[in-house]
């Protein structure tokens, strides 16, 4: 049996903030507020042009891409290491932190899907059902602390180890130092496949899957050979009645139709819903919309 109904990609944005804010856009840059910090950093996918106006001179960091990759950041003043934002509407609180990379820690347009996870598991912890999630490729944890917060037992795994003390760091923000979760630095593969041998099994699965990238060990990834054994192998993790799987992606490489399609073909025989789209951030200067990645999600 197919899913019972699947739906057309949409595009869904994050526009519930208070604490960041997408200034403007142009030029293969963005101009944003974070908390009171405002950086500056580049987006490959902005390539219409920059508005003129003073604002764009409004800035704490701007980060310079170098020609050899990478690039530095350059600071009008002392900013802190790091420093917090909150995402009120669900009880989080996030350390933000410029890397070398030009990344903060957060993707903010992802509160889109926290507040649909968060929503699900509300629900079935109302009706008094424990809820087990497994958040694959985690980074610094957002998913897992709104998952937390929602009431569920998270799994948190990624390869990198100062990502997982990252996500230690924002659940203690959140006030989730003692709840129930794991955090697990490793191959997301081999630790699925242990986990199917251990006979344990989850409600909902997460996973952010990059484009490349490399296990704990130095085991490669590839996005197009092995995402569908990935799920394929998460598929048999799933209780008999799973609440939710989702999936993230901000590969080219992907659309939304397609990570629908590999949905469709998973959780075949599962009934439920499917939907796929890309996730956004609304432009405060002229009322566009950055498109920042894809998702597709099935819900029982």
């Amino acid at each position: 049996m197919p899913a019972d109904s699947t739906q057309r990609p949409s595009l869904i944005l994050a526009d519930r903030w208070q604490d960041y804010q997408l200034l403007d856009c142009g030029d293969g840059m963005k101009q944003e507020r974070w908390g009171e910090v405002v950086l500056v950093r580049p987006d490959p996918q902005i390539i219409w042009p920059k508005r003129s106006g003073p604002e764009w001179k409004a800035w704490d960091g701007f980060y310079h891409r170098s020609e050899k990759g990478g690039g530095r950041w350059e600071n009008r003043k002392p900013l802190p290491d790091s420093w917090q934002i909150q995402y009120q509407s669900l009880g989080l609180t996030f350390r933000i932190h410029p890397t070398s990379f030009k990344h903060t820690g957060l993707f903010p347009e992802q509160a889109v899907n926290w507040e649909w996870s968060s929503a699900l598991i509300k629900a079935a912890r109302a009706k008094g059902r424990e809820i087990n999630v497994l958040n694959l490729f985690g980074y610094t944890g957002a998913a897992t602390c709104a998952a937390a917060k929602a009431g569920a037992s998270v799994t948190h795994i990624d390869a990198a180890e100062g990502m997982v003390k990252w996500c230690k760091e924002n659940a203690a923000l959140s006030g989730l130092k003692d709840a129930p979760i794991r955090f697990i630095t490793d191959d997301c593969l081999k630790f699925v496949r242990r986990e199917l041998k251990r006979g344990k099994k989850y409600d909902a699965i997460i996973m952010d899957p990059p484009t490349y990238g490399r296990g704990a060990t130095g085991e490669m990834w590839k996005l197009e050979e092995h995402l569908w054994p990935l799920l394929t192998e998460c598929r048999e993790l799933l209780t008999e009645k799973p609440l939710f799987f989702l999936i993230n992606a901000y590969t080219a490489r992907l659309s939304p139709t397609v990570v629908v399609n590999l949905l469709t073909e998973l959780m075949s025989g599962r009934g439920g819903t499917i939907t796929g789209g890309e996730v956004g951030l609304p432009i405060k200067a002229d009322g566009k919309v950055l498109p920042c990645g894809i998702y597709g999600r099935w819900e029982s």
